[in-house]
């Protein structure tokens, strides 16, 4: 699918970017012509022959005035990160990247785009992941244009909000890239899941994912942009959350994975601590315990030093 067309056989060799090979001159020199010369060409013309040939003067004035309106049409101004997409009479010529005051062909159309990086906020959407829980994803995108024959031609105008030949607005294809990230942002979605499922802990997950997920996403819709000369020049997650169907039963999921995470801790700690006390009585003699006296006695210090609340000291007053 995202194979370049210009590798097919068959294809035209106009499907892809070109350079202008056209008449693109310094607008500085075509003023000087078009302001300057012509109009004094019409005067000179008008004042030698109007009075004498007039049948003459007077085609030879219209003719030059027609060249000097049509002069003035032709000028166009370039910033940098700027390019101008030209059309001969429904026929691409190539496309001006270069920078500066310039002169065409005024038959030419000239078509507009800015190669400037530009920036998306994708609203988050829901979407089902993995294992299928509702959960919320947004994403911020920056991308910009690569390829200016497909930018214009390769897009349907028309059903983006625009009309005519090689025309098409920002707002068309800022539409195009926000549907494009949509689906793509959805397909990535789909491969993961929002937490670990208990499975697998070196799972790749969207909560965990980090740099990984992005890389996936930036590189899934780059595929989905290059069919319109479009280039991604970075994707990445800004809102993750569970869906407000589902939050509240998994932030209770959330909570009692963290309580099991520390009773684990608190356990593990308890009884390395307990092992300690017990070997250090052992080693300094201070008092010999029978099994039965020393697995109370483990008992107790684990109580103590895995309870949530303060241990309650009860002293034996037997005699």
């Amino acid at each position: 699918m995202n194979k370049n067309r210009s590798d097919n056989p068959g294809t035209n060799k106009e499907e892809q970017e070109r350079t202008f090979k056209g008449l693109c001159i310094s607008g500085f020199a075509m003023l000087f012509f078009t302001f300057i010369l012509i109009p004094i060409a019409i005067g000179a013309v008008l004042m030698e022959f109007l009075e004498q040939s007039p049948e003459v003067a007077v085609p030879i004035a219209g003719v030059l005035f027609i060249v000097f309106v049509i002069g003035c049409i032709g000028y166009f101004t370039q910033e940098p990160n700027e390019a101008r997409v030209m059309i001969f009479f429904g026929k691409y010529v190539g496309t001006v990247r270069k920078t500066g005051y310039f002169w065409v062909n005024p038959f030419i159309t000239r078509k507009k785009l800015s190669l400037r990086i530009r920036n998306m906020d994708i609203d988050p959407i829901k979407v089902n992941d993995k294992i299928g829980n509702p959960v919320l994803i947004g994403m911020v995108l920056v991308w910009k244009i690569k390829d200016t024959y497909r930018a214009v031609f390769d897009i349907d105008s028309q059903s983006l909000g625009t009309t005519g030949i090689g025309s098409i607005s920002n707002a068309a294809l800022e539409k195009f890239v926000r549907i494009q990230s949509d689906a793509a942002l959805r397909e990535v979605t789909g491969r993961y899941a929002y937490d670990q499922t208990g499975t697998d802990e070196n799972e790749l997950t969207l909560r965990d994912g980090g740099d990984e997920i992005n890389e996936l996403l930036e590189r899934t819709i780059n595929e989905r942009l290059a069919i319109a000369g479009m280039e991604v020049v970075e994707a990445r997650l800004n809102y993750l959350a569970y869906a407000p169907e589902i939050a509240a039963v998994m932030l209770r999921r959330q909570q009692a994975s963290a309580i099991i995470s520390a009773r684990e801790k608190i356990v593990e700690g308890a009884v390395s601590m307990v092992k300690m006390a017990v070997n250090r009585i052992e080693q300094d003699g201070v008092v010999k315990f029978d099994d039965t006296r020393k697995a109370q006695l483990v008992g107790n210090l684990l109580v103590v030093l895995c309870s949530d609340e303060p241990a309650q000291p009860v002293l034996n007053a037997d005699a």
